[in-house]
């Protein structure tokens, strides 16, 4: 199969699924995952797919879309979003949330539990996407993002979360533990506290 030819079976399969892992798509192609990162480079151009941890995700404007409206703020707080900072909820009916940050990403994460198809984030260091129920979360970080308190940073690797952490924050902790904690500390509190008085 041709390049243009495994791209246009890309294309249908993305369509169809809404997102992909690349070792599916391998699988699917019949060729190396080096060769699908290749094929699916001018689909990311194009604007098609927006690649994700592990795999790629459909972005056309008549299914899902990861770019949060100007008009737009958070779904939880009204907050312009930052894109380095913002925690994307792709719904089970293809709707797309977008949180100013996973302090709010988390709460409105558990508010939706079992509508949430995916949730992305970006890697604090690296600024790429990761799915956040992969990344690894800081809290009690003294690096001030100017968004939401208690401030939640991502991380796709363990490592540099502890890294982060030995230099700037308090604690690392997973998807679970950083769904559950800010919950906790929100419960008896208004939503997204500033820090500004």
């Amino acid at each position: 199969m041709l390049p243009h030819e495994r791209q246009e079976r890309i294309r249908q399969l993305i369509r169809r699924h809404g997102n992909m892992k690349i070792s599916e798509l391998s699988k699917e192609l019949d060729v190396s995952e080096m060769t699908v990162y290749r094929d699916i480079q001018p689909l990311v151009e194009e604007g098609l797919v927006q690649k994700v941890y592990g795999g790629i995700t459909l972005v056309q404007g008549n299914a899902v879309s990861y770019a949060p409206s100007q008009s737009h703020g958070c779904v939880l707080c009204s907050r312009q979003i930052d894109l380095r900072l913002a925690y994307r909820l792709i719904l089970s009916d293809n709707r797309v949330e977008t949180a100013c940050c996973s302090h709010c990403g988390l709460l409105r994460h558990q508010q939706a539990e079992g509508q949430v198809a995916q949730a992305v984030c970006q890697d604090f260091i690296t600024n790429t996407t990761i799915s956040a129920r992969l990344a690894w979360f800081v809290m009690g970080s003294e690096v001030d993002v100017r968004c939401c308190k208690p401030q939640v940073l991502n991380f796709e690797r363990l490592e540099d979360a502890k890294r982060f952490v030995r230099g700037f924050a308090e604690e690392v902790l997973s998807f679970e533990e950083a769904l559950n904690r800010v919950q906790r500390e929100m419960e008896g509190h208004s939503c997204c506290s500033t820090g500004q008085e």
